[in-house]
């Protein structure tokens, strides 16, 4: 069994106020929180520092821990979580983003099962096979390296890098280890998350932009696998909104 905690914060810089943003006649968090729901979490936890937030998903039945408003992250939101609610060292909980109203239940769950049966990790977390170039450039795009479902590594740029093809100015894509795109699910133990908010920022966390190197530069292991469903993008722009709207109209329709 696992606990669900989902961050819900008010002041995205692209997308003010986005957990509250409309899709299909509620706020896009309530699409979340569902899917969550739809889990086997014991519990789904919506994390926020913004009222208005607190009291629409209470208005819906659910459950709302306040958490301060300075959280460098996501993950530090989830260690206070974790404290309020009195959770023990071995507990697993995951990490679903307050934007994505599409993620499938059923990896929620895998995230959760892969940590619990890997005693030698702290963390879990997905990915899926990048097949086009364009995404494997991308810096919003990140790439994990894995061996023996273990990350080595997390990174914006193209890893790993075929030299031979691209010096023949080849797609860059070998069939021999495809580039993985790291899926931002996590299901960490309470003791990880506890020892993530006392360790400093780790310089190439700071230099990546990416707060799960703070994990491997301090020697915790990070299992990962390829998430059982696909898993679509979560909204980080205006378009992006347009576009999960569509498919619910659609879906309705």
């Amino acid at each position: 069994m696992f606990y669900c905690v989902i961050p819900a914060r008010y002041g995205a810089s692209r997308l003010p106020g986005k957990p509250l943003l409309e899709i299909a006649g509620e706020p896009m968090v309530e699409h979340v929180r569902r899917a969550a729901l739809a889990s086997g979490a014991r519990a789904v936890v919506v994390a926020t520092d913004h009222a208005e937030i607190r009291d629409r998903v209470q208005a819906a039945g659910g459950t709302v821990c306040m958490t301060a408003a300075g959280h460098a992250s996501g993950t530090d939101r989830l260690a206070e979580v974790a404290e309020l609610c009195g959770w023990q060292d071995d507990d697993i909980v995951v990490n679903v983003q307050g934007d994505e109203p599409l993620l499938p239940p059923a990896v929620i769950d895998q995230v959760a099962a892969d940590l619990a049966a890997s005693p030698d990790c702290g963390v879990a977390t997905l990915c899926e096979p990048i097949a086009d170039p364009q995404v494997l450039t991308d810096p919003n795009a990140v790439k994990v390296v894995v061996a023996r479902e273990r990350a080595l590594y997390f990174s914006r740029a193209a890893i790993p890098w075929p030299r031979d093809l691209a010096l023949r100015g080849e797609p860059p894509l070998d069939p021999r280890c495809l580039p993985l795109r790291h899926i931002g699910l996590y299901a960490y133990r309470v003791a990880a998350l506890r020892r993530f908010s006392d360790w400093p920022v780790a310089p190439l966390e700071a230099v990546e932009a990416l707060e799960q190197l703070r994990f491997l530069a301090n020697g915790v292991a990070i299992r990962v696998a390829l998430a059982a469903a696909p898993v679509p993008g979560g909204v980080d722009t205006p378009d992006d909104l347009a576009r999960v709207r569509e498919y619910f109209r659609s879906r309705r329709s």
